[in-house]
C-alpha cells in the first residue's frame, strides 16, 4: 500500500494551494447563493420584477428534452411541490449548507459536493434573466465546473486523496482561467480605443462613476492626476504583461505574479463594492502558490535544500533569469507608457506612448503564441503527471493512477481546447484561425456556461459626471418625495456604502439603465409598477426596514424617474461638506399611475402583464419550511446575512482548533510527534524510488488526511 502514498508524495506541492482553492471557492459560494437568497421574492417572484416562472414554460415536453433546452434543476420543482420560487430559495438554501461545510470540513471539499455547488448555480443561471447576467456569474459557473475536476473523491470510500498522481494537470485548468480572465480585462481597456483608457486618466472618473463606491473611492479621488495616470500604468502592466508569468517556470516569477494580482484585487476591494468577484479572482491566484510558500503563511515550511554554497549552476541560471525578466518588465514599462520624473514638480509623467494600430498589430502577433506557451505549459504538467503514474510500484496501482491521468488529462485538454473561443475573441482574426471542429465542440457546450470570455471596465463611464437615476414618489401629482435605496448613491449627505460581498442587484442594474433611455430596461417599468401596487417583496429591495421606505404607511399614488449627475465632492468643499454633488439633467420617466396607458403599453410589450397562476398548497411540509426559513431571514439585509454566516464558520473553526489543541494537550507525549509530521515521514519513505524529475522535492509532501490513513495501513 506504499504506492498510493508515493504518488501523494510526488503532488504534494499542490495539497495547500488546493485546500485553499476549494476552502476559498466554498467561501465565495457562500456570499453567492447567500446574497442571491434573499432578494429572491422581490426579484423572481410572483409578484417580482421578472417571474422566474416566465423562463420556464414546459410547452408539452417531457423531462429531457426540458433540461436540454434549458439545463436547470428548476424543471423538478412541480414534481416537490413547489413554485419556481420556492424551487430556487431551495438551491440556494442547500448550496449555503454544502458550502459552509465545504468550507469548515476537509472531508466535505469533494468533488461530489463541489458538483452539487457547480449545478445548483447553473440552475438559478438559466433563470436569473438579466439579473444574474454579470461576468462574474460566468467566472463562478466556470471556476465551479474546474473545482469538479481539482477536488479529490472523498465521500467514497474507495476514493482516496493519494491516488492523484495527476492533480497539477487539472489544478493548471485553474491558472489558464486566471490568465484569460486578467490579460482580456486588460486587453479589451485598448481594444475599446476608449479615449480615458489610452489617455491613463480612467481612474479620474471610476472612484465616483462605478457602480457603488466605497467611502474609499472618494479618499481615492482626491489623489493627485499624476497619480491617477501612473495607476492606469500599473493596472495595464498588472493585467498584459505580468499574466504571462503564470506560466513562467520559475517559482519566484509566480509569485511575483501572485502579489502583483492580489495586490490590484485588495485596492479594487478597498474602493468599490463588487460583490465576491474580486474574492473569486483571488481563490484563483491560489493556482500560482506551492507547497512550501502557503506553509510559510501557516507557519510550517517545508524543508528545501538551500542551494549551498559554491551556488550550483542551475540555481545562478534561475537568478538570472529572474532578474532579467524584472529587469525586461521594467525596461518596458518605461519604454512603452513613457515614464519620465519631472524633478521640479517632483512627480513621474507617464503617457501611452504606442499608437491603436501598433496596439493591435501586437496583439495580432502574440495571441496564438501565447496559447502556445500554455499548451507547452499543460503539455509538460501532463508529462510528469504520466511519469509519477509511470513509477508507482505494482501493476494495478499503475494502471488505476494511469487511467486516472488519461480522464482527467483528456477532460482538462478538451477544456483548453474549448476555451479558445471565447478567449480570442479579443482578436478576432486569431478566432478565425481556430480549428472548425473546437468553433463546434464550443457550441455544443456554451449552454453549460463551461468557457466563458471575460474583459472588465471596456469602456470609462460617467466622463461628464456620474448619471443616476433617482426615483420619486407623490400622492397628489405636485409634491413628489425621493425614494432612498438603501446602497446605490441618492442623498448627497449620505455616506457611500460598503456591501460586498453581497451584490444588491437591483441597484447595479439601475446603474445600467441610467446610461440609457428607460426602453433599454424593460424590468424597469415593472418596478414602477411593483412600487404602486405597494408589493413589499420589491420594496424589500429597496429598504430592508420598511420604516425607512417614504411610502410604507400606503403606495404612492403616482411614480417618476429623474436622471441628476453626480460628482464626489473634494475636501476644499468645507468641512463637513456632503460626500456628493449633483445636478438634475432631464426627465427619465414620466410621471405615471396604476393603470397609466403608457406603463400598460410598456408592460404589454415586454410580456411583464400576465397574472401569477395560483399559489401551490402550502400544507406540504418542504413548503411550510421553506415559508419558515423565509420569515426567520426576511428583517436581515444581505449584508448582515452573509456576514453572519462568515463568523458562524469562524466561530466554528475557533472551536475545532481549541478542541483539536485541548485533545493534543491531553495525548501521551509518545503520540504527539507523529501525529503533526507522519504524512511528511511516509511520504518520504514511500517515495524513494519515485523521485525522477521531481528531485527532493517530491519527497517532501505526503501530509494530511493521507498520511494518517495511510499510516494505519502501515501499522
Amino acid at each position: 500500500m506504499s504506492s498510493p502514498r508515493a504518488a501523494m508524495a510526488a503532488t504534494a506541492g499542490l495539497e495547500r494551494p488546493r485546500a485553499l482553492f476549494l476552502a476559498g471557492l466554498a467561501a465565495v459560494y457562500i456570499a453567492a447563493f447567500g446574497s442571491l437568497y434573499v432578494q429572491i421574492p422581490g426579484l423572481y417572484g410572483r409578484s417580482g420584477l421578472l417571474p422566474a416562472r416566465r423562463v420556464l414554460r414546459p410547452g408539452g415536453k417531457g423531462l429531457w428534452e426540458q433540461l436540454r433546452d434549458v439545463p436547470t434543476l428548476l424543471w423538478l420543482c412541480p414534481r416537490l411541490g413547489l413554485d419556481t420560487e420556492q424551487g430556487m430559495e431551495l438551491l440556494c438554501l442547500l448550496g449555503v449548507l454544502a458550502a459552509l461545510g465545504a468550507l469548515l470540513w476537509d472531508a466535505l471539499r469533494d468533488c461530489l459536493v463541489f458538483a452539487l455547488l457547480a449545478g445548483f448555480y447553473l440552475s438559478l443561471y438559466q433563470v436569473g434573466q438579466v439579473f444574474l447576467y454579470f461576468q462574474w456569474d460566468s467566472l463562478l459557473l466556470e471556476a465551479g465546473f474546474l473545482a469538479v475536476l481539482v477536488a479529490p473523491l472523498r465521500l467514497l470510500r474507495w476514493g482516496s486523496p493519494a491516488w492523484r498522481p495527476h492533480d497539477a494537470v487539472t489544478f493548471w485548468a485553474v491558472r489558464w482561467l486566471l490568465f484569460r480572465l486578467m490579460f482580456a480585462s486588460g486587453v479589451v481597456k485598448l481594444t475599446s480605443r476608449c479615449p480615458t483608457w489610452w489617455g491613463l486618466t480612467a481612474l479620474t472618473y471610476h472612484y465616483e462613476s462605478q457602480c457603488i463606491p466605497t467611502p474609499g473611492a472618494w479618499l481615492a479621488h482626491q489623489l493627485p492626476v499624476w497619480f491617477q495616470k501612473l495607476s492606469v500604468v500599473g493596472t495595464y502592466v498588472i493585467e498584459v504583461a505580468v499574466p504571462a508569468l503564470f506560466f513562467a517556470p520559475l517559482r519566484r516569477l509566480r509569485l511575483f505574479a501572485f502579489y502583483c494580482q492580489v495586490l490590484l484585487q485588495v485596492l479594487i476591494i478597498l474602493t468599490g463594492n463588487y460583490n465576491f468577484f474580486n474574492a473569486l479572482t483571488i481563490v484563483l491566484t491560489s493556482s500560482l502558490l506551492d507547497e512550501q510558500h502557503v506553509g510559510r503563511w501557516l507557519g510550517r515550511p517545508r524543508k528545501r535544500h538551500g542551494a549551498g554554497w559554491p551556488p550550483r549552476l542551475g540555481w545562478v541560471l534561475g537568478t538570472l533569469l529572474e532578474l532579467s525578466t524584472y529587469g525586461l518588465l521594467l525596461c518596458w514599462t518605461v519604454h512603452y507608457f513613457g515614464l519620465e520624473l519631472d524633478w521640479d514638480r517632483r512627480v513621474l509623467e507617464s503617457r501611452v506612448a504606442f499608437t491603436y494600430h501598433e496596439f493591435t498589430t501586437w496583439l495580432r502577433t502574440v495571441t496564438l503564441p501565447l496559447v502556445g506557451v500554455a499548451f507547452l505549459s499543460l503539455s509538460w504538467e501532463i508529462l510528469v503527471a504520466l511519469y509519477r503514474c509511470v513509477c508507482l510500484r505494482g501493476c494495478f496501482w499503475k494502471l488505476w493512477a494511469t487511467l486516472q491521468w488519461a480522464i482527467m488529462g483528456t477532460a482538462t485538454v478538451g477544456l483548453f481546447a474549448v476555451s479558445l473561443v471565447p478567449f480570442t475573441y479579443i482578436e478576432h482574426e486569431s478566432n478565425g484561425k481556430l480549428w472548425p471542429g473546437i468553433h463546434q465542440m464550443f457550441g455544443a457546450v456554451e449552454r453549460f456556461q463551461l468557457v466563458n470570455s471575460y474583459g472588465l471596465f471596456r469602456r470609462m463611464t460617467g466622463v461628464g459626471g456620474r448619471p443616476e437615476v433617482i426615483l420619486e414618489g407623490s400622492y397628489d401629482g405636485h409634491s413628489w418625495t425621493e425614494i432612498e435605496f438603501m446602497y446605490k448613491p441618492g442623498n448627497v449627505s449620505v455616506a457611500p456604502a460598503v456591501v460586498a460581498p453581497h451584490q444588491p442587484r437591483l441597484d447595479w442594474q439601475l446603474w445600467f439603465a441610467a446610461l440609457g433611455p428607460h426602453q433599454g430596461s424593460p424590468w424597469f417599468s415593472a418596478l414602477l409598477l411593483r412600487l404602486l401596487q405597494g408589493q413589499p417583496d420589491v420594496i424589500r429591495l429597496v429598504q430592508t426596514d420598511e420604516s425607512r421606505y417614504p411610502f410604507h404607511a400606503r403606495p404612492p399614488t403616482f411614480l417618476r424617474a429623474q436622471l441628476y449627475k453626480y460628482w464626489f465632492t473634494t475636501p476644499s468643499e468645507g468641512s463637513p461638506a456632503p460626500w456628493w454633488r449633483r445636478q438634475h439633467v432631464q426627465e427619465f420617466f414620466p410621471a405615471v399611475s396604476l393603470g397609466d396607458p403608457t406603463l400598460e403599453s410598456l408592460l404589454s410589450q415586454h410580456g411583464l402583464k400576465d397574472q401569477p397562476p395560483p399559489r401551490r398548497g402550502a400544507q406540504a411540509l418542504l413548503p411550510r419550511l421553506l415559508s419558515s426559513v423565509r420569515r426567520l431571514c426576511q428583517p436581515c439585509s444581505g449584508p448582515v446575512l452573509l456576514w453572519s454566516l462568515y463568523l458562524v464558520a469562524a466561530t466554528a473553526g475557533l472551536l475545532r482548533v481549541l478542541a483539536r489543541r485541548a485533545r493534543g494537550g491531553a495525548t501521551p507525549a509518545r503520540h504527539k510527534g507523529p501525529r503533526d509530521h507522519r504524512g511528511e515521514r511516509n511520504g518520504a519513505r514511500g517515495n524513494e524510488g519515485t523521485r525522477g524529475t521531481e528531485g527532493a522535492r517530491g519527497t517532501e509532501g505526503a501530509r494530511g488526511n493521507e498520511g494518517r490513513h495511510g499510516n494505519k495501513r502501515k501499522k
